[in-house]
């Protein structure tokens, strides 16, 4: 059975629910439009073996009605938690659907998880969303960070230490372990843990038992564990900084965060999202103008989400205006010059640069067909954010300056969920029908 989630007469997960029921070996593929975390994981609640977010490549489909096919069965997901709860994780590009993805079919078991992912793009967010939408949801969630916790007492955070264990341990103290009981115990940066730490907790990730700094008891803990790190795991095993056998225990579930300049597509929608949460918080309430969206997405990022989240931040205090221009988003983050000046060279050699970069950081895409979608999309995007800012939002002018229809670029659009804010629907008709006239 092939789906969407939105029916003419009713909701398709209801109907997804009605049908498992009857025919449980069935296998159900859900499309959506709606590309959220909660779409996906109510999708693996009921039982479908795929979920796809719209639009999806046919050979996509077509290799998930082969492998449900083959499989003969649906993946029966039981969750024990409210599926339309918000969620933290904002992002509707294809990178994030996949993560979407992986994250509803670990959320109902204890699968240890590796999250990997440059500094600042949401590795503790995608941990929290697996423990709040799973069956520990009501249990603690503990978090430790080994790059913020000096080498020799790292033991003690994890294990915790008894009473004389060592200079100033002037009491008893629960361990991370401990503290986690129940619930998850998130191991942010593992990279950095030291290699006598590592040995203690493989040995607990495989027995399930350790003893505290200076104790004898035994403690038995009931955890999942969820890793995160922004080095190459892989690169430190083979280097002698990280136990090979560590790492593959971490490494059941691995997720990868792509950076922000990989998904430029949900920059403005991240931007608006933390104008409102400032906002929420007793801020300024501030809104974005085209150009600065524009301005956004030509930014590389560096400091990938969290970034953006504190020049947003930053911009609902310090802006004077209430629509905040492209000019203050140079300003604020030390880019004076326009977009186009910033842009010394030729496209020729800006798309030779954008394949040189994509072999580098992905060499498998040059051979697996997707390559041309991916330039595409790549300059497509700005072009016609550029063209709808240049134009005011009117979609006609727009689509003239470019040498295609309406409709085209309507379709576009829609394709690439480029919201172009001020004048849509009957304003932008109107506008467009008195630019005929």
């Amino acid at each position: 059975l092939i789906t969407d989630v939105i029916l003419p007469d009713g909701d398709g997960i209801d109907h997804i629910r009605s049908v498992a029921a009857r025919f449980p070996l069935l296998p159900i593929i859900v499309l959506s439009a709606q590309n959220t975390l909660t779409t996906a994981v109510r999708a693996a609640e009921v039982g479908a073996y795929e979920y796809l977010p719209k639009p999806f490549d046919l050979d996509v489909l077509t290799r998930a009605v082969a492998g449900a096919l083959a499989r003969g069965g649906t993946v029966s997901e039981d969750a024990l938690h409210d599926a339309d709860r918000a969620l933290p994780l904002i992002g509707r590009s294809a990178a994030m659907q996949d993560v979407y993805r992986i994250i509803a079919r670990v959320v109902s078991n204890d699968l240890t998880v590796l999250i990997s992912g440059e500094s600042g793009t949401g590795k503790e967010l995608v941990a929290r969303a697996i423990h709040d939408l799973g069956p520990r949801s009501t249990a603690p969630f503990v978090a430790i960070n080994m790059a913020a916790i000096p080498r020799e007492l790292i033991e003690a955070e994890l294990f915790g230490h008894e009473r004389g264990a060592f200079t100033g341990a002037a009491t008893r103290n629960a361990g991370r372990f401990e503290q986690a009981s129940g619930g998850t115990l998130f191991l942010d940066e593992i990279g950095d843990m030291p290699m006598e730490a590592q040995t203690r907790l493989l040995r607990v990730l495989q027995s399930g038992e350790f003893t505290s700094v200076g104790g004898a008891r035994t403690i038995q803990v009931d955890v999942r564990i969820v890793a995160a790190t922004n080095r190459d795991l892989a690169s430190q095993v083979a280097t002698g900084q990280f136990r090979e056998d560590l790492f593959y225990r971490l490494n059941v579930v691995p997720i990868t965060l792509p950076p922000l300049r990989e998904r430029r597509q949900d920059i403005a929608l991240l931007a608006r999202h933390f104008l409102d949460h400032a906002a929420a918080q007793g801020l300024p309430r501030r809104q974005l103008a085209s150009d600065a969206l524009v301005a956004l997405g030509g930014h590389d990022w560096p400091g990938n989400v969290r970034e953006l989240e504190n020049l947003m931040r930053r911009l609902a205090v310090l802006s004077r205006d209430e629509v905040i221009d492209a000019d203050a988003i140079r300003t604020m983050i030390g880019r004076h010059a326009s977009l186009t000046d910033s842009v010394d060279v030729d496209i020729g050699h800006a798309v030779r640069a954008m394949i040189e970069r994509i072999a580098r950081d992905d060499p498998a895409a040059l051979d697996d067909g997707t390559l041309y979608d991916r330039v595409i999309g790549e300059v497509e995007r700005p072009l016609i954010e550029a063209m709808l800012a240049r134009h005011g939002q009117n979609q006609l002018r727009a689509a003239r300056a470019m040498g295609i229809n309406r409709n085209t670029l309507r379709k576009r659009l829609d394709t690439l969920g480029i919201d172009i804010g001020g004048m849509i629907g009957d304003d932008a008709n109107r506008a467009d029908e008195a630019e005929r006239r």
